[in-house]
C-alpha cells in the first residue's frame, strides 16, 4: 500500500456506496453482524457489491462468524476478504483464511501499548490487523461506536504485517491521526454518519478530502 487506503465500513446503500467509489475509496466494508445498525444480509451485500469496480475491495465484517455463516458469504461471489472483530484467536483467524481462501482482517482492541504486542500473535494468521479502539467491558458492539485510543502507543511500533487505523477517526481528525501514526490504511465508520448506522454522502466525501488533501 503505497498510496493511502481508505476503507468506508458499515455501508448499506446504493448511493453511499456510489459515494465512497466517487470520493476514492480503496476498501469498502459491509457489517453483516445482525446487533449492529450497520447490518446488511447476504442479498444485500451481493446487491451493493454488483456497482463496485473492480479495483475496489469489499470487505465483509463479522464477529466471531460460524462457518456456516461464512459460507453464505462466499457464495454471494462479492468480497475479497473477511474481517474478524470479535475474540477469534489466531487459531480460529487462521483456520478461516485456510478454509475460505480470502485473506483475513483481525481486528485488534486496543487501549494500551500490550495490546498492540499481543497483536503480534496473528502473525502467519491474518493478513492485516486493524487497531481499533477497545471499547468498554459489556457494550453491545464491539465497534463502530465513535471511540479513540491514544494514537502515540503506535509511534515506534515495529508492525509485522499490514495494518490500518481505525476507531474515532472522522473529518476533523483523520490528517492529524495519519501524521501520528503513519497508518498506511484508515478505516471509518460512525466518523461519516448523520445517525447510527445512517451514512452521509457528503461526509463520505469530506472525509475522503481530508484524508488526501491535494
Amino acid at each position: 500500500m503505497s498510496r493511502l487506503a481508505i476503507k468506508i465500513c458499515g455501508l448499506s446503500t446504493p448511493d453511499t456506496v456510489g459515494a465512497a467509489i466517487k470520493a476514492g475509496a480503496s476498501h469498502l466494508g459491509f457489517v453483516h453482524f445482525p446487533r449492529s445498525p450497520r447490518h446488511v444480509e447476504a442479498g444485500q451485500i451481493r446487491a451493493l457489491a454488483a456497482q463496485v469496480p473492480a479495483h475496489i475491495d469489499r470487505v465483509a465484517v463479522l464477529v466471531d462468524p460460524a462457518d456456516d455463516i461464512l459460507t453464505q458469504l462466499i457464495a454471494t461471489n462479492s468480497l475479497t476478504a473477511l474481517q474478524l472483530h470479535g475474540r477469534e484467536s489466531p487459531e480460529r483467524a487462521a483456520a478461516i483464511r485456510q478454509r475460505f481462501n480470502l485473506p483475513v482482517w483481525k481486528a485488534i482492541s486496543v487501549k494500551t501499548r500490550a495490546d498492540i504486542d499481543a497483536a503480534k500473535a496473528y502473525s502467519g494468521a491474518a493478513d492485516l490487523l486493524l487497531f481499533d479502539a477497545k471499547t468498554p467491558e459489556g457494550a453491545a458492539l464491539p465497534g463502530g461506536m465513535g471511540l479513540r485510543f491514544d494514537w502515540t502507543l503506535l509511534r515506534g511500533v515495529p508492525i509485522s504485517l499490514p495494518w490500518g487505523l481505525s476507531g474515532g477517526l472522522g473529518i476533523d481528525n483523520v490528517a492529524e491521526a495519519i501524521r501520528i501514526t503513519g497508518a498506511p490504511m484508515i478505516d471509518v465508520s460512525s466518523g461519516v454518519e448523520s445517525a447510527p448506522g445512517i451514512k452521509s454522502v457528503d461526509k463520505i466525501m469530506a472525509f475522503c478530502k481530508a484524508a488526501q488533501p491535494s
